[in-house]
């Protein structure tokens, strides 16, 4: 059956999950920087847009009562724990990979409501949040591609083999749709850079 390996999803949840921790870790400096001197500019306030010190200042960023990075430094490495056990050939319980599709169901969840609150609420996009919802929705991705290939997820079994064969064609196209709602969402600020 054409699926998607495990090695290929080790490798996708040990660096999606160092990118999204490397992220989350950034954001949580820049907000206690933001914090102890408001008139603090992060990094990656770059122009009016991409302006991470926007999406900071609003209620959406502590979304639970504290900075939603927190989230990321506390679950990212053990995204990364399960790739890197994966990559060195462990073979995990159904129950941790059902965990994981939790997991990751969740957070490609909240991430969207982010978008949503970036795009259409708040105005602003923050860089490092988006290295957050890029590499959660693969992970997404990556996980339950996977464990539909291999019969973890109740799906009908002549659907498995043709949808775990889109393993690069889902998320590719996802972002995509992303892509193009970021840029209709902020056309006008776009269109005076061309």
């Amino acid at each position: 059956m054409n699926t998607i390996s495990d090695r290929l999803l080790g490798w996708i949840l040990t660096v999606g999950g160092l990118l999204g921790g490397v992220a989350a870790f950034v954001l949580v400096v820049e907000k206690i920087a933001l914090l102890r001197d408001p008139s603090y500019t992060p990094s990656c306030s770059i122009n009016p847009i991409l302006s991470c010190g926007s999406v900071m200042s609003t209620p959406q960023a502590a979304a639970f009562g504290f900075p939603n990075p927190l989230l990321g430094v506390a679950l990212f490495p053990l995204v990364v724990a399960t790739g890197v056990a994966v990559l060195g050939g462990v073979r995990l319980p159904r129950w941790w990979w059902l965990g994981l599709q939790a997991g990751t169901l969740l957070g490609v969840v909240f991430v969207h409501w982010l978008i949503v609150q970036s795009l259409y609420r708040i105005g602003a996009l923050c860089p490092y949040c988006m290295v957050v919802w890029i590499v959660t929705i693969v992970m997404f991705s990556g996980t339950t591609l996977r464990n539909i290939g291999h019969g973890v997820l109740p799906f009908p079994d002549a659907w498995r083999a043709p949808v775990a064969a889109l393993h690069t064609a889902i998320p590719v196209a996802w972002l995509l749709v992303l892509t193009a709602l970021i840029g209709q969402a902020f056309w006008t600020y776009w269109r005076t850079l061309l």
